[in-house]
């Protein structure tokens, strides 16, 4: 496809939202991010990138420092913390990327490019047992540890978007379209959204 889209991509753990992204990438005929973001913001901002790793869309460790700069601003100061440099180098590449047709995984990149008229948001989620099942297969867990990491794993997605963003992660009203793939199928999820951006080409010719 020629016209220009931006495709973002919002997920609960284990709904198969990487998937659904690659093949949504591939079926496009554009470039697809998820991991391969870090490298890229490593490379533009001289991070390092295991550093990137371990900050990646998880909550914010600056909420303490964030207090004490209410009450002592003039005293505490001593430049951005490691979280602010991470976030504004992820926003910058995010940026960088939407110059071209791209789909987008997690980072928040729905809202930071909300004002990007070829933005097309989805947030894909599912079932517990459906998410658990995938999870137990992909890291080779039993189903109590597989539900223990679906839990924490989206509380720090949640805790992360909610705080860099406007917005609340996984609500309805933050994105275009909300997908439940435990229904659909990683496979009916990809037709459903992209019989949704042709609804919305249509829409906008």
């Amino acid at each position: 496809m020629t016209e220009k889209i931006i495709l973002t991509i919002g997920r609960q753990f284990g709904s198969g939202g990487h998937e659904i992204g690659e093949k949504l990438a591939k079926r496009l005929g554009i470039r697809f991010y998820d991991k391969e973001l870090l490298k890229l913001v490593a490379k533009e901002s001289g991070l390092c990138e295991k550093v990137l790793e371990s900050y990646d869309e998880k909550p914010t460790n600056s909420l303490l420092y964030s207090i004490v700069m209410d009450i002592y601003p003039s005293v505490m100061y001593s430049g951005p913390t490691i979280d602010q440099q991470i976030y504004q180098a992820t926003y910058d590449a995010i940026r960088k990327l939407s110059e071209n047709s791209c789909v987008i995984v997690g980072r928040c990149a729905d809202y930071i490019l909300r004002d990007c008229l070829e933005l097309v948001s989805v947030f894909i989620h599912a079932d517990t047992d459906f998410r658990a099942a995938r999870v137990m297969e992909e890291y080779k867990v039993t189903d109590a540890k597989a539900r223990d990491m679906l839990v924490k794993t989206d509380k720090k997605r949640s805790s992360y978007y909610n705080f860099q963003s406007e917005k609340r992660w996984g609500a309805a009203s933050s994105y275009h379209l909300c997908v439940e793939s435990s229904q659909l199928g990683i496979d009916g999820s990809v037709d459903l959204i992209m019989d949704y951006i042709s609804y919305r080409r249509k829409q906008k010719a």
